[in-house]
C-alpha cells in the first residue's frame, strides 16, 4: 500500500511541477518562448521535421556515450540527455503559449491564466492512455525540439507575400451588360 501511495504522490507532484516549470520558462525567457510560439503557430511541420533531425543528432552521441564501459563517458551521456530534455522544454512552453493564446482568444482569460490552462491541457492530453501517448506526447516532443531549435537560432518564419492586383487602366470602356 505504501508503494502505491508513493507512486501516486510522485505523479501528483510531477503533474503540478510541469505547468509550474513551463510558466517559469515563459516568465523568465519571454522573447525565446514567443519565437517558439511563433514557430509552432506558423510552421508546425517544419518544427516537427527539425525536431526529428535534432533528436537523431542528440540520440547518436548519447547512445554511444552510454554504451561505452567508461564511467565518465556514461555520466557525460546522461548529462547530455538531461540537458537536451531540459532545453526542449522551452519548445514545450512555446506549444503551451500557443494553446493559451487560442484559449484566451475564445474566452476572457488573462494571458497568464490562459498559459497555465494550456499547460494543464497539454499535460492531461499527453497523459491519456495510448491516444495521448502516441498522438499527443510523441508529436509534442518532436515539435518542442524543433521549436526550441528554431527559437535558439533566432529564426522566424517568412511572412507570406500578398499580391494585390491594381487596375491601371485609364478611361476604360464599360462592358455592355445586354450582350
Amino acid at each position: 500500500m505504501a508503494d502505491i501511495s508513493a507512486i501516486f504522490f510522485i505523479l501528483l507532484i510531477l503533474g503540478i511541477a510541469f505547468p509550474a516549470m513551463l510558466t517559469a520558462w515563459w516568465l523568465l525567457f519571454p522573447n525565446l518562448i514567443q519565437r517558439a510560439q511563433t514557430c509552432v503557430e506558423k510552421t508546425p511541420l517544419g518544427a516537427f521535421w527539425l525536431g526529428i533531425i535534432l533528436i537523431i543528432g542528440v540520440a547518436i552521441p548519447v547512445v554511444i556515450l552510454l554504451a561505452l564501459p567508461f564511467g565518465p563517458a556514461k555520466f557525460i551521456g546522461w548529462m547530455l540527455l538531461g540537458a537536451a530534455l531540459t532545453v526542449s522544454t522551452l519548445g514545450s512552453a512555446g506549444i503551451t503559449a500557443h494553446l493559451g493564446a487560442r484559449l484566451s482568444k475564445h474566452s476572457a482569460l488573462t494571458p497568464l491564466n490562459g498559459f497555465i490552462r494550456g499547460a494543464v491541457i497539454l499535460e492531461l492530453a499527453a497523459f491519456f492512455p495510448l491516444i495521448g501517448w502516441f498522438f499527443v506526447w510523441i508529436p509534442a516532443i518532436l515539435i518542442s525540439f524543433g521549436a526550441t531549435g528554431f527559437a535558439l537560432l533566432n529564426w522566424t518564419p517568412r511572412e507570406k507575400a500578398v499580391s494585390v492586383e491594381v487596375n491601371t487602366q485609364v478611361n476604360a470602356q464599360p462592358i455592355p451588360h445586354n450582350l
